[in-house]
């Protein structure tokens, strides 16, 4: 695993994408011994610019904006994180089997699979937030992973079925060994890279879909999120009222998370494709 990593982050642009992303974590995690103050106190002047005591200003409801960007940051990387992770691992499950099994079950699965991929995934996923409205975080998860699947399983199903006719599968068959075990013990660590890929790629849309969601008032707007502040900051008018750093932050904030979960992504291709690797010419 620590060469696998280090393959990744020998490409500069995952280096940098780590680095940022690395920096988030840190701030996701001590946002409680870094935050000035506590996030949802409402006991300063609304709509204060910039100062020494509030270096992002104040609220129109009198908070703090620092520390509520601060710890915005553990709403993100949670949603990002866990529904990134659900979704690869149910991304992971189809198309895996999807590739390997044939018949009705494979058609089954195609048919299930392409009706995900034809829906469009923004109207779909504010129609399941809108119809799931007051669930919280776990509903946002939830919503994220049931429309971020599909792709990243066509994906790993188009690779099983190029796995599947290999010699050392075709010997697991001989053997006697069961479809299951050929699956996720012969095919799935060969899978290693796009599975990774696949992780990256769900983890930065779900950040995109929760500060979405948020921004929309889907979620839940009692919840101190990226989203919710810039839900929060428009119901407020703050371009108007000449407070930019209400919108700019979280917006900033959110654009450069999901680029570091991008940039990593260049290493994780630099492994599945060495054509992509860094010094090297393509052939």
């Amino acid at each position: 695993m620590l060469r696998f990593a280090g393959t990744i982050l020998s490409n500069g642009k995952a280096r940098i994408g780590a680095a940022i992303l690395g920096l988030f974590l840190l701030i996701g995690i001590f946002a409680p011994l870094l935050s000035p103050y506590d996030p949802n106190a409402n006991d300063f002047a609304g709509g204060e610019g910039a100062s020494a005591a509030h270096w992002l200003g104040t609220t129109a409801a009198g908070e703090d904006v620092l520390s509520q960007l601060l710890h915005g940051a553990q709403v993100s990387l949670l949603v990002g994180l866990v529904a990134g992770g659900l979704s690869t691992v149910v991304a992971v499950l189809i198309g895996l089997s999807w590739g390997y099994l044939r018949g009705f079950t494979a058609e089954a699965i195609n048919f299930v699979v392409n009706l995900f991929l034809v829906i469009p995934g923004l109207p779909l996923m504010i129609v399941l937030a809108a119809y799931l409205q007051g669930g919280g975080l776990i509903m946002i998860i939830a919503v994220v992973v049931i429309t971020g699947w599909a792709w990243g399983a066509r994906v790993l199903r188009s690779q099983t079925q190029s796995l599947r006719s290999r010699d050392f599968v075709t010997a697991a068959v001989f053997s006697g060994e069961r479809p299951s075990r050929i699956v996720f013990r012969e095919i799935l660590p060969n899978m290693l890279s796009l599975i990774v890929g696949s992780f990256f790629g769900a983890a930065t849309a779900a950040i995109l879909a929760e500060s979405g969601l948020s921004y929309l008032g889907l979620g839940d707007t009692s919840t101190i999120s990226w989203g919710t502040m810039l839900f929060w900051a428009q119901n407020s008018n703050a371009l108007l009222t000449g407070q930019w750093a209400l919108l700019f932050a979280p917006g900033l904030c959110i654009a450069l998370l999901a680029t570091s979960l991008t940039l990593i992504n260049f290493g994780v291709d630099g492994i599945s494709n060495p054509r992509l690797r860094e010094g090297k010419d393509a052939r």
